[in-house]
């Protein structure tokens, strides 16, 4: 299995309670040469994430991830703001929509975010969804349909024909901007599947709508009918909590016990024996190139689809001695093809072979 070193050899202390959360350990924070050298600088800070930290972090915890048409880096910290990075500031929105009741453990974390077909940038949290037009923002909630306002990771989607899908711990509801420009009800439930537990939505290469769910398998749209796949049909477990496409056209399912490839016809699972880092999984991600990458709890793998599971270096397990705090919570890659991670101790970049720590102040 690879192992990659790193120029910077000293690491340093995240966080006060590093000793008691498990999800905080070392970490490599300062960037390899090539990010120094090629560093922007400092951005201008407006506001604070909440709740507020100093230790110059983006924020503890980063639950989702996302690039916009224009280029902007919208960040979901844990806790109740959100924030946005356009290449000179990184700004703080904390605002009513965030916010909910006066307990603080009242967690209203942005857990997912996509842009529709005008430029409106949605967020979904566990308090409804919420529409950013450039200039305000407008939640919505149970009085505008969302009869189940607790929005899944991942669980927000603008398809290929603008429709805007919304998943929740209690089925999925689409929008209609109509209903909305004259005051109505703009959300609908999707009453072709029932009140499911929505993990991830996604939409493939043919046009069909993909719902993963948290006891019941998956499930695919094509845009008149609905098909489960359960355990039955050879899915590994009926818990999906991500999904990906390749590019061949595989499908790919998170499962308890670790991945499912799916060619149309065939299941074929992959577990730590294969040389996954954890069985626990969490997440899964494509990059542009098919790389695969998997997140356990304390472990993230590479995978190279292209070379044989017979070789060793099919599998690339990082640790927190690699850089990588443990928890991650978001993967995405940009645009100009650079990955980012959310994780246990901030915002984190990867540059092929090393990860290094993405603070306020940089390195960008």
């Amino acid at each position: 299995m690879a192992k990659y070193y790193f120029h910077n050899l000293f690491y340093i202390l995240i966080l006060a309670g590093l000793f008691t959360d498990p999800c905080i350990g070392q970490v490599n924070t300062g960037p390899p040469k090539e990010a120094t050298d090629a560093a922007k600088p400092s951005p201008k800070i407006i506001g604070k994430p909440y709740p507020y930290n100093e230790t110059g972090l983006v924020s503890q915890y980063i639950r989702s991830i996302f690039q916009d048409s224009k280029g902007n880096y919208w960040f979901g910290p844990a806790g109740k703001s959100v924030a946005r990075y356009d290449g000179k500031t990184l700004e703080y929105y904390s605002r009513n929509e965030f916010f909910y009741g006066n307990d603080s453990k009242n967690d209203n974390s942005v857990h997912a975010i996509a842009e529709d077909k005008e430029g409106n940038i949605w967020f979904g949290t566990y308090r409804g969804a919420i529409r950013y037009d450039g200039k305000s923002f407008r939640s919505y909630t149970e009085k505008d349909g969302l009869s189940n306002i607790r929005v899944g990771r991942k669980s927000i989607l603008t398809d290929k024909t603008g429709n805007i899908w919304v998943g929740t711990t209690g089925g999925v509801f689409r929008y209609n901007p109509s209903a909305d420009s004259t005051g109505g009800k703009c959300f609908s439930h999707f009453d072709l599947l029932t009140p499911i537990n929505v993990k991830d939505i996604m939409e493939d290469k043919a046009g069909n709508i993909w719902f993963a769910s948290q006891a019941n398998g998956v499930f695919r749209y094509d845009g008149k009918t609905i098909k489960n796949i359960t355990e039955k049909e050879g899915l590994g477990d009926n818990y999906a909590g991500g999904m990906i496409q390749d590019k061949t056209g595989n499908y790919w399912f998170t499962m308890k016990g670790g991945i499912c490839r799916y060619d149309g016809e065939i299941f074929t699972e992959f577990t730590t024996k294969d040389g996954l880092g954890g069985g626990d999984v969490t997440g899964i991600y494509i990059e542009k190139s098919g790389i695969i990458w998997i997140v356990a709890r304390g472990r993230t793998t590479r995978y190279d689809p292209s070379i044989p599971l017979s070789n060793s270096k099919a599998f690339t397990v990082f640790t927190i001695g690699d850089g990588i705090n443990c928890c991650v919570q978001s993967m995405y890659q940009d645009r100009s093809g650079n990955m980012w991670w959310g994780a246990g101790g901030g915002l984190y970049r990867f540059d092929g072979k090393r990860f290094y720590q993405v603070k306020q102040n940089g390195p960008w």
